[in-house]
């Protein structure tokens, strides 16, 4: 969810209540207030009626209109407050039943109690309510939208700095130049780009340093392997007929070429990882399909192993030494654990590759079976898969493994 969207979620839900709460509220005071402002009407009638009685000693004459009617009857008691209250009533000059406000109270004329009931209606007060109502309504309706277009304008503009920070952090690689984030008005906003600076600064001499670090091991462990080999190799010439020599220098030759092996491995899953190839050539993979499988008729023949190919033409971007490498792990991997007379299939389409093997030890780790060192077994490094895992990151394409009817699965999704 975005930040402004959140932002007007709880904003627009905050102004709601509010103004649901003030709106009933105002509903109560002005009802409270024009109910007082009738009966100051009503306490005023009852005073000129008894100033008029107390001058003249005899009732007023009345003159009722429809908003307003006064009722005099003879007292059987006295009492002695007056009463004030709303009662439903028949208006007769409006022909209607309705609400009126009552002030009932005891006048006394020739020794005689009277009681004088002076009614006025409600109508106008309900009337004045029913049109403040929606007045109201669209009042807080016009206001949440303006808030609305306002916040949308406002937060856009206060947030730009930070989007235009995010599009330039968005697509940094280690391998580009630190960033150079423009100084902002917005005082967190300049924080976060000067940090980002002095991070993606250190993020790029941290990445040079291990690159050449990297690349100077690669150079410099090359040579003693290589003299290693030349030194073992001299070494059998010495040691023919002697059994126990030829076999610790066949131990120190097997463990020469793991460790080859394994230097190589770890040098290119270090270039994947720092994006150092790129994928633009485009690339027949049914004919490396074709090449590398040729390349391993012998070893299939020699553990008695049925190949089926099915393999679709067609071309792909990627790298050609990316791509041989992907093939060949596959492969290797395949025929490593496959046991004597066993299956490898391999479907290649324009969408994804399969390739699937027999096995007789069951289901790999399916959360370790891409991670680097994890081994079925004590033969390999234990890095092909994850190296292809990293080809397939590096190309955006995707990878699963699947263990079914006794056949392991990978399977390989191009892009679309």
């Amino acid at each position: 969810m975005k930040l402004f969207t959140k932002y007007n979620r709880i904003n627009i839900t905050a102004t709601i209540i509010i103004f649901l709460a003030g709106s009933v509220a105002f509903y109560f005071v002005l009802d409270y207030v024009l109910i007082r402002q009738l009966d100051a009407s009503l306490r005023s009638e009852k005073q000129e009626i008894t100033e008029y009685i107390q001058l003249h000693q005899q009732l007023p004459e009345i003159q009722n209109t429809k908003e307003q009617w006064i009722q005099i009857t003879k007292a059987s008691q006295p009492i002695s407050n007056s009463i004030t209250k709303t009662i439903p009533a028949y208006n007769k000059s409006e022909n209607e039943r309705e609400y009126i406000r009552q002030l009932i109270f005891m006048v006394t004329v020739n020794k005689e109690n009277y009681l004088v009931a002076v009614n006025k209606s409600e109508t106008e007060t309900d009337e004045l309510l029913k049109l403040i109502i929606p007045l109201t309504l669209s009042m807080v309706a016009l206001i949440l939208l303006f808030n609305y277009l306002i916040n949308r304008r406002l937060i856009t503009s206060i947030w730009q700095p930070f989007y235009n920070t995010i599009n330039n952090i968005k697509d940094y690689a280690a391998n580009q130049q630190s960033l150079t984030l423009s100084k902002e008005p917005i005082d967190e906003i300049n924080l976060l780009n000067e940090s980002l600076n002095k991070m993606t600064e250190q993020i790029h001499k941290d990445f040079y340093a291990l690159r050449s670090f990297t690349e100077n091991a690669s150079h410099e462990m090359q040579t003693p392997l290589a003299i290693i080999r030349t030194k073992v190799e001299s070494l059998y010439q010495l040691a023919e007929g002697k059994e126990i020599m030829m076999q610790q220098l066949l131990s120190i030759e097997d463990a020469c070429l793991k460790l080859s092996k394994l230097h190589q491995s770890l040098l290119l899953l270090t270039k994947l990882e720092n994006k150092q190839f790129i994928l633009n050539e485009l690339i027949q993979l049914k004919s490396i399909l074709e090449q590398k499988c040729e390349e391993r008729t012998e070893l299939l023949e020699s553990k008695h192993i049925k190949l089926q190919i099915d393999a679709a033409n067609f071309e792909i971007h990627f790298h050609q030494h990316l791509a041989e490498i992907l093939i060949s792990n596959l492969l290797n991997n395949a025929i490593r654990y496959t046991a004597i007379g066993g299956t490898i299939s391999i479907s290649l389409y324009q969408k994804q590759l399969i390739v699937s093997n027999t096995g007789t030890t069951g289901s790999l780790d399916l959360d370790k079976v891409f991670t680097r060192f994890y081994k079925a077994s004590d033969t390999g490094t234990g890095l092909g898969l994850s190296i292809i895992k990293e080809i397939c990151t590096s190309a955006g394409f995707s990878i699963s493994y699947v263990y079914e009817k006794n056949m392991h699965h990978f399977i390989i999704g191009f892009q679309a």
